[in-house]
């Protein structure tokens, strides 16, 4: 217990070293409090209890430092499969209980840095285990930071454009958008890596990029009377959708399958490859040094290399990826 315990400390340490040099290359800048999760996104912070029950929301949150062998931070895009993805691991695993948190990996990166997070008015002091983004950016700052070392790419996806069944607005490409008659619900380009990483790339390069930011990077924001920067993508979209505030929106295209598995009234338009970027979307995965439940965490990224690992992720759309790509190796300069 003293050999974990001292190892959290020295990676809360690192942590707070990662601060430390963010805010010495911006000294006028407030040093940042906990990093915030968004308010009624208890579905995205679970705890997979030993004894199979699943406690959410700040519940989970207050027991995954004594109850969680394993905590793991997402890019929140797979959330609708990590039921099945953390069942699984723990049929080889019996007695651990299992932490997630599944936000938008420029979230949770910022988490990092903080050192925890706050949800509903309440701190929550932390680090995972193990962090996953869809850039393998994100995890090249860790490694520069001294908190992580090793990478696999674990799955990939592909962009498409989520519409109401029917597609009444006969939304056909991404060039339709930006039609005075459609309005878009986007990703936010502050913190969500399907945006800053591929969305706003492909919208740059078909010259349409300004009609939907309007210069504008925020959070949760109306960026012309067309279009919304969204807070959490993956539930907004949709919901937006349904309510008839927004038409259409880029999305990834298992959060589509995901959203026509709950039953809304929603359909995929299928982009060609150099707008749905499926040759090149992926996720990538690392434990992060000196963690709590180091062994856990290994033992966590060894399992994603199995066949049951992958197929879980392949149940819910996700793209395998190949056995040199799942092969642990050192983060890039």
């Amino acid at each position: 217990m003293r050999r974990a315990a001292l190892s959290a400390l020295i990676l809360l340490a690192a942590a707070l070293e990662f601060v430390a040099a963010a805010h010495a290359q911006n000294p006028g800048a407030r040093a940042p409090s906990y990093a915030a999760i968004p308010k009624d996104h208890d579905n995205d912070i679970k705890l997979y209890l030993a004894d199979g029950a699943i406690a959410a929301g700040a519940d989970a949150l207050t027991r995954m430092p004594q109850d969680a062998g394993l905590i793991l931070w997402l890019a929140g895009n797979q959330f609708f499969a990590m039921d099945d993805v953390v069942h699984a691991f723990q049929q080889n695993n019996p007695g651990l209980g299992v932490g997630l948190i599944t936000l938008p990996p420029g979230r949770l990166l910022d988490a990092i840095s903080a050192g925890g997070w706050t949800y509903n008015g309440r701190d929550y002091p932390g680090l995972p285990d193990v962090y996953a983004s869809v850039n393998l950016g994100h995890l090249k700052q860790l490694r520069q930071a001294g908190l992580m070392d090793d990478y696999a790419i674990y799955m990939h996806n592909e962009l498409e454009i989520m519409v109401a069944k029917g597609n009444p607005k006969h939304i056909a490409g991404m060039g339709d958008l930006v039609r005075p008659d459609v309005r878009t619900s986007m990703p936010n380009p502050v913190n969500e890596g399907i945006m800053q990483f591929y969305i706003r790339k492909v919208l740059e390069r078909r010259g349409i990029w300004n009609q939907i930011a309007a210069g504008k990077e925020c959070v949760s924001c109306q960026t012309t009377p067309n279009n919304w920067f969204t807070a959490v993508h993956h539930r907004e979209t949709p919901d937006r959708i349904r309510a008839g505030t927004s038409d259409a929106g880029v999305v990834w295209k298992t959060e589509t399958l995901a959203a026509v598995r709950g039953g809304a009234a929603i359909e995929g338009i299928q982009l060609p490859p150099d707008d749905s970027l499926r040759n090149e979307v992926s996720y990538a995965i690392g434990a992060l040094t000196g963690s709590r439940h180091g062994a856990a965490a290994a033992r966590y990224l060894e399992f994603l290399a199995t066949p049951a690992g992958q197929a879980a992720y392949a149940k819910y759309g996700f793209v395998n990826a190949t056995a040199e790509e799942l092969r642990l190796k050192p983060i890039p300069q």
